[in-house]
């Protein structure tokens, strides 16, 4: 029998085989600062496990609503030839179009949701390029909770229900939010009128991520990629609004999209892309790999690069729209990965979870299906219907290489770029974190209007939760504005620990209303 020294305790983090974890906040990587490495085996199994939660809906962005369309480059990055900065095809040329699929969505509720909760909107592109898909996965607000994948299916697992009652619990959702002080700029947005979008057509999106693009050269420079709405113009919801709309249509997204574009009211959204030099540039006061910062425009001006307008509704929404399926690896010549951890954790899991919840042959349906050639030796598999042959191609020969017939590399279109790196493999954070700076010029930077609705919908959200949990988002708002956490404080003690009685954060209220207002009827 093991002693209390051999025995790690009934609380201890472990493995599903039983291994205890010293370190659940950091995947490891070359350097602080990546990139990661395939060797993550507990991320590895954490994050694929996390991947399969849910059958066979998305585990997130199961609420969603796509339109057909056509992107249009412009041929130039602002005033500059784009070739200057990526060798991509589909941008080389003003006036060159390319087909889409957009899906838009919510993330944290399920497939029947109400389109007005408060929650990031899912925004990603499918791009049928000349080169095969490219898919820029992103959301509405340009920036995200976390920094490192690991901690992912832990961030999704205290904002959605509760396992025992299934119902979202404020103090669960800030109980993780307190623990991480790098979600402070992200709440700063989430529970501002940013949190709700009136609807699909009237909002930005992002890549959200750090991207880079490769020239013919093999030059690389660092990118973030974002969509303004061109003619529709920007809406968002205050609560009380988004609850009136609620009791009235809680499809209200997905219709407005759908009949706009069935009136022939096609929207539009402008993609510009920010460029950074690749380096750690120690001038900023922030990490440029951090998808919780934003890159000040001022420094890093917004570059137009093409429009994208929706001009077709899905035939059918399953076969489209539920089977749709992206990827934040899917990228074609011209575009690269940054080192951006997060980045390199989605990149795995997007893909892995498409070959599970769709199945491993997801990429042949049409949806999914380049509309360039396609040609590979991978064969079998679920619902396999066509081999992934060339014209002429030896149907004996299913590797590479070979001199029988059989497929052959592709000649380079350019040269390779060739990051260089120096560095220990390390389990650690960033050396820049700076989680609170940008949070306070957000606050700052808003309206009146849009503080004040900030304010009510924090101290509404924060009544429920403990005294710890509200001391420490107190601390955190303090450090980002004092102003800020000054009046979510006063808030918090003006209402006491008591339940709210309005918005939608108060679970309590419709079972009590329910009670009150039900109608007793006779047994027939």
């Amino acid at each position: 029998m093991m002693n209390e020294d051999q025995q790690h305790s009934s609380q201890t983090l472990t493995t599903r085989q039983g291994h205890p974890v010293t370190d659940n906040q950091n995947i490891r990587t070359v350097g602080d600062r990546g990139p990661s490495t395939l060797e993550n085996y507990h991320f590895i199994e954490k994050i694929t496990h996390f991947d399969r939660e849910r059958v066979p809906e998305r585990v997130v962005h199961a609420r969603g609503a796509g339109a057909h369309g056509v992107f249009e480059a412009y041929g130039t990055a602002g005033n500059e030839p784009v070739s200057a900065y990526t060798r991509a095809k589909l941008f080389q040329e003003a006036g060159k179009q390319t087909p889409v699929f957009a899906r838009f969505s919510t993330v944290i509720h399920g497939t029947h949701s109400p389109e007005t909760l408060r929650d990031p909107r899912g925004f990603a592109i499918k791009f049928y390029t000349e080169d095969g898909i490219w898919d820029l996965v992103g959301n509405n607000l340009k920036i995200f909770f976390i920094r490192d994948p690991l901690k992912f299916p832990d961030m999704v697992h205290a904002f959605k229900p509760d396992p025992i009652t299934n119902v979202q619990d404020m103090e669960r959702f800030f109980d993780f939010v307190s623990m991480s002080p790098e979600s402070t700029h992200m709440i700063t947005f989430l529970f501002s009128p940013w949190g709700i979008p009136a609807n699909y057509r009237q909002m930005q999106g992002s890549g959200v991520n750090t991207y880079k693009w490769v020239n013919q050269n093999g030059d690389a420079v660092l990118v973030k990629y974002h969509w303004e709405p061109i003619k529709q113009g920007i809406k968002n919801l205050l609560q009380r609004e988004a609850n009136e709309i609620q009791a009235l249509n809680f499809n209200h997204a997905t219709l407005d999209l759908y009949e706009a574009i069935k009136r022939g009211e096609y929207p539009e959204w402008e993609l510009s892309v920010q460029i950074m030099s690749d380096g750690e540039h120690p001038e900023l006061s922030f990490d440029p790999l951090d998808p919780t910062k934003l890159w000040p425009q001022e420094q890093f001006p917004f570059l137009p690069v093409g429009k994208m307008t929706l001009n077709r509704n899905p035939d059918d929404y399953f076969t489209e729209v539920e089977q749709a399926s992206f990827g934040t690896g899917v990228l074609v010549d011209g575009l690269d990965f940054s080192d951006d951890k997060l980045l390199q954790g989605r990149t795995f899991s997007y893909s892995d979870t498409q070959r599970y919840r769709v199945g491993t042959n997801y990429l042949q349906l049409p949806i999914n299906a380049p509309k360039a050639n396609v040609a590979t030796n991978q064969s079998g598999g679920q619902m396999l219907y066509r081999p992934d042959r060339a014209p002429g191609q030896n149907p004996h020969v299913n590797y590479e290489p070979s001199s029988l017939g059989g497929l052959q590399e592709a000649a380079r279109q350019g040269n390779e770029h060739k990051p260089h790196y120096d560095a220990d493999l390390t389990r650690q954070a960033i050396g820049r974190t700076n989680d609170f700076q940008q949070a306070g010029e957000t606050y700052r930077a808003f309206e009146d209007w849009e503080r004040d609705e900030l304010i009510a919908n924090l101290v509404d959200a924060l009544r429920v939760c403990s005294s710890g949990i509200q001391e420490r988002m107190i601390r955190h708002f303090s450090e980002a504005d004092a102003d800020y956490g000054r009046r979510v404080e006063k808030g918090l003690v003006q209402g006491g620990h008591r339940k709210i009685k309005s918005g939608q954060t108060d679970p309590e209220q419709a079972v009590d209303l329910s009670k009150r207002m039900g109608r007793e009827a006779d047994p027939y």
